[in-house]
């Protein structure tokens, strides 16, 4: 049976507790220095590409060599080619944090691409998950008392949003990229459903441990 989900790989650092997160069969692709955290996390990567400006080419030789002078970042490239295989579910590990805010941000767009394309896309750390809500669709929430849930207009705005099932509700509201509106809401017993009708969301599932910026 062929693997349905891709687990990408990137360079940022990975905590050891995300190896629970891979599942027996996953299709792995590991980028640049993304290597070493696919050692790190016990997964042997099926493909190792990259451009290698942030770890020596690994040894052995059968690393997918990509130019240093290119459109495509390492993990869009890898996108691009799980979208070409055809899974229909990707996993995106080291893809958060790590010294390179711009490099989180060009995630974060990558992500949405493989959503736009229809592959059901999930970015994760040790501390937080990231989905993509696109217009028209809808996503339950199980009930969760032990983190938060944040949405973001990732197109600046989004209008058509509903939150129910929430401690803090949104009935038909808009959100922009100025007023962070949808931050550190709640679910309640039962779950919280949420929808946007025009504009993409960032769905992001957070620990509630730890300290906060806001």
């Amino acid at each position: 049976m062929e693997p349905t989900r891709c687990v990408i790989i990137s360079a940022a650092p990975v905590h050891k507790s995300l190896a629970a997160l891979l599942q027996p069969g996953d299709f792995i692709i590991a980028c640049d220095a993304g290597y070493q955290n696919a050692r790190r996390l016990g997964a042997q990567p099926d493909i190792i590409l990259g451009d290698f400006d942030s770890a020596p080419q690994p040894a052995g030789g059968g690393a997918l060599v990509l130019p240093r002078i290119k459109d495509d970042t390492d993990t869009h490239y890898a996108a691009k080619l799980a979208v070409e295989k055809g899974f229909s579910q990707v996993l995106l590990l080291g893809a958060l944090g790590g010294s390179r805010m711009e490099h989180t941000l060009a995630n974060l767009s990558t992500g949405l691409w493989l959503a736009r394309q229809g592959v059901d896309t999930l970015l994760a750390d040790e501390k937080s998950s990231i989905s993509y809500l696109l217009p028209g669709q809808t996503m339950r929430l199980p009930y969760a008392p032990e983190e938060y849930f944040s949405v973001f207009p990732l197109e600046g705005r989004a209008e058509g949003v509903f939150e129910s099932g929430a401690k803090y509700c949104l009935e038909n509201a808009v959100l922009t990229a100025d007023y962070p509106l949808g931050v550190s809401n709640e679910t309640l017993p039962g779950g919280a459903v949420l929808r946007v009708e025009k504009g993409a969301l960032l769905v992001i599932r957070t620990k509630r441990d730890g300290p906060c910026a806001g």
